[in-house]
């Protein structure tokens, strides 16, 4: 039997699928069975990947996941009712963070609507203040035999517009674009014979690459000298591309500093670069490399002699990760431009220039101003590797001597970790090859604190900087970095209540693919990030406990064993190393115990 609803599907999503749609990430649910069982014919066919979620606030990150990694929008779907309210955490995260998204929610027909029908709210509008565009579409009312009825093609130009609109065509900024699906039953019957006809000759493996290598920023035939724009993440922040009219020149002169934010990518490195300027790049920036890039810049941007002589501050990307970033980029006295990326427009001081693209003009780079801040840095910089053993001392003839230099090893390895040495560690283990994951915990702030220079790929939820779904958002990021047979682990790193709050991304259905993810869990028994803010010195010990620190006794081995993931407890750096350094097949959760 033919079904409205199955046609209805199979236009669209095939439509999607030649528009470069390649993920989609469903969960289960009666309304959007239709959308589900295409779906699963089209992985079948090897035209998309297919992710099943049971949580759909666990199948809306997977999906952003996806998303930041590719910068090509990932479909995820998923029924009515509070299923489609679930998807609001990961569609604001995108928004604020411009990562392309599109979300498919299936409804009730229209007449259903506020009469107190079974599983059914006002979905159309649900995600107005976030979407690039959203559309309440026709409930699908006739089968289409031949695959080119009116409704058929509709469709299709839906499938256009949305692809177009989550990648930003005509607002300057990707994100999440909403469709809303009414559909009445029958809301399954047999797929069309026409729906191999759209997308017979298109494979996954057309996903771009994200281990390609990056295209620098070069100089462009412009006597201004080099263009720069602002960022997209990992594949695309670091291209240049030819902007609408002139780009904005600057020229040299003012004492300049380049900020790079979340997901500002490499270009933030080559601007100062060519400007000869100080790189202040945080962690979660991708651009934390460089021969310019300033180490300990929170406490050189609190100094008179230099962070208290900054002019001019050039930002791409999202910064949140410091007070004194916040307050350099609220000062009223510095002149501020931030280039548009993806995600929400930057206006701390309210005189911010918002800029498309940035020239770097010819002449002489500042080398006094350069040169303190290079020195600054390197008095700041720290290292955190392991002493290396004395090897004379260990090969002494001299039984007091070796015996000394054993007792030194033994206690260096039996060491305990801490927060710096943890995030240390997994800093130097990770690679181009690999991807980063950092949960809004207290261990990004460390790593931003005290870890040096290294171009990898790194990702944080850092729109909105919440905690929720960054399992969730790591776990699409393996999948889509890891798609086609591609090398590397990704690695995610978050304290214990990120771990439990997104602890149902854990769940992994039987059948699915099984991404190489290293979970990496902080424990220190609660939320000691509060520890750092006001409220920590008027609070009394039982209030921050009761309403604040949360503490927990939960046994991270026993959720890793129910849920099948290989578990690991190291609470020394030796261990520690050894662990991240090991060929990781699956899924891996490794707990490194913290002092509160």
């Amino acid at each position: 039997m033919a079904s409205p609803a199955t046609d209805a599907a199979a236009a669209l999503l095939g439509a999607l699928v030649e528009q470069g749609v390649r993920h989609v990430v469903l969960s289960p649910g009666s309304r959007s069975q239709a959308l589900a069982l295409v779906a699963a014919e089209l992985e079948s066919r090897g035209v998309l990947m297919l992710h099943v979620r049971l949580d759909e606030r666990v199948a809306g990150f997977t999906a952003l996941g996806i998303g930041r990694e590719t910068r090509m929008p990932a479909v995820v779907v998923c029924t009515s009712g509070t299923a489609a309210a679930n998807l609001l955490p990961a569609a604001l995260e995108a928004h604020h963070a411009g990562v392309p998204l599109l979300l498919l929610t299936a409804d009730r027909p229209p007449e259903l609507r506020g009469v107190g029908a079974n599983q059914t709210t006002r979905q159309p509008g649900m995600f107005a203040p976030s979407v690039r565009w959203e559309a309440d579409l026709p409930v699908p009312e006739e089968t289409d035999a031949e695959g080119a009825a009116e409704q058929s093609l509709m469709l299709r130009e839906v499938a256009v517009q949305a692809v177009a609109a989550a990648l930003g065509e005509g607002t300057r900024s990707s994100g999440p674009v909403h469709l809303n699906l009414p559909f009445r039953e029958p809301l399954a019957g047999v797929l069309p014979s026409w729906l191999a006809v759209p997308v017979a000759e298109l494979t996954v493996e057309q996903t771009p690459d994200p281990d390609a290598a990056p295209v620098e920023a070069e100089p462009i035939d412009d006597p201004s000298g080099a263009l720069y724009q602002g960022g997209g993440g990992i594949g695309e922040s670091d291209l240049p591309i030819e902007p609408e009219g002139r780009p904005h020149v600057l020229p040299r002169g003012p004492r300049t500093v380049v900020l790079a934010g979340a997901d500002a990518g490499p270009s933030a490195e080559a601007l100062a670069h060519a400007g000869g300027w100080p790189l202040i790049a945080e962690i979660v920036s991708g651009a934390r490399f460089g021969r310019y890039l300033v180490h300990g810049y929170r406490e050189l941007l609190a100094a008179p002699e230099l962070g208290g002589r900054i002019e001019r501050v050039v930002v791409l990307g999202h910064p949140t990760l410091s007070r004194e970033t916040a307050a350099l980029l609220s000062d009223p006295e510095v002149e501020i431009f931030a280039l548009r990326g993806p995600g929400e427009p930057l206006n701390l001081n309210g005189a911010t220039t918002p800029l498309d693209a940035v020239a770097v003009a010819v002449g002489e780079a500042d080398r006094e101003w350069l040169g303190a801040w290079m020195r600054a840095s390197r008095e700041a910089s720290v290292d955190l590797s392991p002493a290396a053993p004395d090897a004379d001392a260990l090969a002494s003839a001299i039984p007091s001597e070796r015996l000394g230099a054993i007792a030194a090893e033994l206690e260096a390895i039996r060491a305990p970790l801490d927060r710096a040495t943890l995030v240390d560690a997994v800093w130097r283990a990770t690679w181009p090859h690999d991807r980063l994951m950092f949960g809004s915990s207290r261990l990004v702030r460390v790593a931003d604190a005290v870890l040096g220079g290294k171009k990898v790929p790194v990702h944080a939820n850092r729109g909105l900087a919440g905690i929720d779904g960054t399992i969730a958002t790591a776990s699409g990021i393996a999948l889509a970095s890891q798609a086609g047979g591609r090398p590397g682990v990704t690695r995610v790193l978050l304290g214990d209540l990120a771990f439990l709050h997104d602890v149902g991304a854990l769940l992994l259905a039987p059948g699915e693919r099984e991404p190489r993810l290293q979970v990496i869990v902080g424990n220190d028994g609660g939320g000691t990030i509060f520890d750092g803010l006001e409220v920590a010195r008027v609070a009394s010990h039982e209030a921050m406990d009761r309403v604040l620190y949360t503490p927990h006794g939960v046994r991270l081995e026993e959720l890793a064993r129910a849920y099948g993931w290989e578990y690991a407890r190291v609470s020394t750096r030796a261990e520690l190393d050894q662990t991240l350094t090991s060929p990781v097949a699956g899924r891996q959760i490794v707990e490194v115990p913290l002092p509160r």
